[in-house]
């Protein structure tokens, strides 16, 4: 056996060894891992919620889903049924509204500007 058959990355199975992928990728991740522990620490994580709850939009804490409260037990922000921030997803039940007051100025300014310079051609080329 050689040198090099040394430095060959040994299997990753069996007893872990510092080759085995969990410890090769160890200390990656630390922002997500340091975003879900913080999250452990919103108001009413700790005692785990209920069966289905959701999440505060601004302080993190759990919610009950039924009955869902008017206000965030924790932290007083009202709560809408337009949208529910759940573990790992949010859910919106309304559409946005549409965009089209803030589009149609652009438009009739731009339809207004060829409207002139085709009236201006038409009058130079007739």
């Amino acid at each position: 056996m050689s040198d090099s058959d040394d430095d060959a990355p040994k299997p990753s199975f069996g007893n872990m060894s510092e080759d085995h992928w969990s410890r090769a990728r160890a200390g990656t991740n630390a922002e997500a891992l340091e975003y879900y522990r913080e999250r452990s620490r919103a108001p009413g994580v700790a005692g785990g919620g209920s069966e289905r709850n959701f999440y505060c939009m601004r302080c993190d804490g759990v919610i009950p889903y039924q009955p869902m409260p008017d206000v965030c037990p924790h932290c007083g922000e009202p709560t809408t049924e337009a949208a529910k921030r759940y573990f790992n997803w949010v859910e919106i039940n309304e559409p946005p509204r549409s965009d089209a007051r803030a589009v149609i100025v652009p438009v009739l300014i731009v339809m207004s500007v060829v409207l002139v310079l085709s009236v201006v051609a038409w009058w130079f080329l007739r």
